[in-house]
């Protein structure tokens, strides 16, 4: 039986979770009380009895401020996360289902990256139309698009970004609901029967479902591998409790909007750089209710990079203090109380960072100056303060759920300190910031590793040097005293601590598994039979740009054109494709891609993803041969998109153009697969990888 690598990252997490049992919520929700009147005993205790005097309350009035903000964080944390149980889905009304267009905003992803979505959201059960919203105005996407089906939508004006490009297509849809996805995430194909039961509700205008990645090597996930990634937290427990205030927002995909809505308030908004948590206030305020579907039906590519890791928290972090200058959740009308509270909750965890910062801050500063900012003995200290923080870290581990493991969670709190800090810096700098597109796919041609931002190297020089400081006072060499109590080697501790963890974020940063590499697609692992010019092969990796093979026999020589027949799971055919050999190592070779495949690379792309299955199988996929070459599809003009001329051929059969080699005429088409080929790929089952 033949083994196979390929698919998406599959397992329960992925699915609604089980509604938990009234006993597990007893615990979870007794020891969350029960850290949250620890916390506030223990800073009651704070302010009535250990303020220092003097000197010392240069540092004892910060401290105190930083303690007295965690404690407001645990509580927002323990509202929000109270209640996770699933969304309700209301009863069928009567009647046909709502009508959807499906829109795909892009401005300069790879090919490799937009096909599968474009693929896959044509290939979503249920009636519905797929538009590909360009704002790059690229021939060759809209030649794509055209093949498989889709409608290729450009305007004239490029402003307000992703904003912009919704609102122009939102001018000319005449759909009850709008399917929204990012260009990189893959919509499984019962996205839309999963999400539009909840539009039963006539004052409903969003269901937002998980973000969740395919690139499970990716800077953001837990270890390679891994489902868990620094957002899980969000997007499978705070995301859920924010359902029942009332407060879900809208993530910016995967997710289905009522047209109607939209308007009402003007469409999605443009006065900050987080268009989709301002609009989904926007709605709130209105009156209109959203829905939280906690199940990932959906797959992107999450931050490969540092750098691109940066660039989507700096913008992230700019647009929450645009919304929060513009439409203050504690001012704002038209919200509840408990909205209020969700979006304060959203809004303040960006400040976060600065408690990070200042805690690491404070013990450096106890060991350089020698001032305690506590008037209480240390021992005393200790017992007070560690009692809360131990009931703070079991109510938090219970409280997440298992998706924020306490070590990954430290860890990324101070990786995201220079870009939160700087995002934070904005609302009083004023600075209107840029539109910038998060880096999908590897783009790079090298690998190169990315550098270290100023901040977390300074700060660990910061607290070595507090640490060698300590130790020349030990020796006598310093003016400031100190002895071995615990006045020194609580600080010490708590320094070394983060120094850690500082370490650790740097090489994290620095580690050449987040570097730039060539092909722009996801690389998925495989295990397929496969055929090279009539050489029984293996795949060993495949995107969506090329493939890595492992040939048996004498094999291709570099730069030679090549015929790849790969053997697809659960498929009556064969995918056949023209590649290049661009590099080989002993019987490993690297192919790629070449011509416009768009057909082939669908069928690939559906298997790949592990979205679209059904509707492809049914697709002939072996090239046919055309007499002529066929014209790329014209451009859609936007006055044309009228519900009269969006019909029912986006759904039609499309003709892709046949792939050519480089020098060949237009004319040329591909071969189908031979009879050579299908006993040669029947031996290719039969025996073994060579592995």
């Amino acid at each position: 039986m033949e083994r196979v690598a390929l698919g998406r990252p599959s397992g329960t997490r992925d699915a609604v979770p089980a509604p938990e049992s009234a006993a597990r919520l007893l615990v979870v929700r007794t020891v969350a009380v029960a850290a949250v009147l620890a916390t506030a005993g223990y800073l009651t205790w704070r302010l009535l009895a250990t303020l220092p005097e003097g000197a010392a309350l240069w540092l004892g009035v910060p401290f105190l401020a930083l303690e007295l903000y965690g404690g407001l964080a645990l509580v927002l944390f323990v509202m929000t996360t109270w209640d996770v149980a699933p969304a309700t889905v209301p009863a069928p009304r009567p009647g046909p289902p709502p009508s959807v267009t499906v829109l795909v905003a892009t401005y300069n992803e790879h090919l490799d990256v937009l096909l599968p979505t474009v693929a896959a959201c044509l290939a979503m059960e249920g009636e519905h139309e797929t538009w590909v919203l360009d704002d790059g105005d690229r021939l060759e996407v809209e030649e794509m698009v055209t093949a498989l089906g889709a409608r290729y939508v450009t305007r004239a004006e490029h402003d307000h970004a992703k904003a912009g490009n919704l609102n122009h297509a939102l001018a000319l849809v005449r759909t009850d609901l709008v399917a929204v996805f990012d260009a990189d995430h893959v919509p499984d194909p019962d996205f839309l029967t999963r999400t539009l039961p909840y539009f039963a509700d006539d004052r409903l205008a969003l269901v937002q479902t998980p973000q969740h990645f395919y690139n499970t090597s990716s800077f953001e996930h837990l270890r390679e591998g891994a489902d868990l990634h620094e957002e899980s937290l969000f997007y499978r427990v705070i995301q859920a409790g924010k359902h029942h205030a009332g407060a879900a927002f809208w993530c910016g995909t995967n997710a289905v909007l009522r047209a109607e809505a939209l308007r009402e308030i003007g469409g999605v908004a443009t006065e900050s750089l987080t268009e989709d948590f301002h609009t989904t206030m926007k709605l709130h305020r209105a009156g209109w209710r959203s829905v939280y579907h906690n199940e990932v039906l959906a797959r992107g590519l999450a931050a490969g990079s540092p750098d691109a890791f940066y660039a989507q928290r700096r913008r992230w972090g700019r647009g929450a203090m645009q919304v929060l200058r513009h439409d203050n959740p504690l001012t704002a009308t038209g919200l509840t109380p408990r909205q209020r509270l969700g979006y304060l909750y959203s809004l303040s965890a960006w400040f976060d960072s600065w408690r990070t910062l200042g805690l690491a801050l404070v013990p450096v500063s106890v060991l350089v100056t020698g001032v305690f900012p506590v008037d209480a003995p240390p021992a005393l200290f200790a017992v007070m303060a560690g009692v809360p923080f131990l009931l703070q870290q079991v109510a938090l581990g219970l409280l997440s759920r298992g998706f924020a493991p306490a070590r990954f969670s430290l860890l990324f709190e101070v990786v995201r300190l220079p870009s939160n800090l700087a995002a934070t810096l904005s609302l009083v700098l004023r600075g209107t910031g840029r539109f910038a597109v998060t880096a999908k796919g590897r783009t790079g041609e090298e690998r190169t590793r990315a550098r270290v931002p100023a901040l977390l190297l300074a700060l660990a020089a910061v607290l070595v040097g507090s640490l060698l400081f300590t130790a020349a006072s030990l020796a006598g060499w310093t003016p400031v005293e100190h002895g071995l109590g615990g006045t020194t080697l609580v600080p010490v501790f708590w320094v070394a601590t983060t120094l850690g963890f500082v370490v650790a974020g740097i090489r994290r940063i620095r580690d050449p598994r987040f570097s730039a590499e060539r092909r722009d697609g996801h690389r998925f692992p495989a295990a397929l039979s496969a055929v090279v010019e009539g050489a029984p092969a293996r795949l060993v990796d495949v995107s969506l740009g090329g493939a890595q093979v492992r040939v048996r026999g004498v094999g291709a020589a570099v730069g030679a054109e090549v015929e790849l027949a790969i053997r697809v799971p659960d498929r009556a055919a064969h995918v056949v494709f023209r590649t290049v050999v661009r590099s080989r190592s002993g019987d490993v070779h690297r192919l790629q891609f070449v011509g416009r495949q768009w057909r082939e690379l669908a069928a690939l792309s559906a298997t790949a993803f592990g979205a679209g299955a059904a509707r492809w199988a049914a697709v002939e996929i072996t090239p046919v041969a055309v007499e002529a070459p066929v014209a790329p599809g014209r451009r859609v003009p936007a006055a044309s998109l009228h519900p009269d001329a969006v019909s029912a051929a986006v759904r039609s059969p499309f003709v892709a153009p046949a792939a050519r080699r480089p020098g060949d005429d237009d004319t040329r088409p591909i071969p189908r697969l031979t009879p050579e080929l299908e006993r040669a790929l029947a031996g290719a089952d039969g025996g073994g990888s060579g592995r």
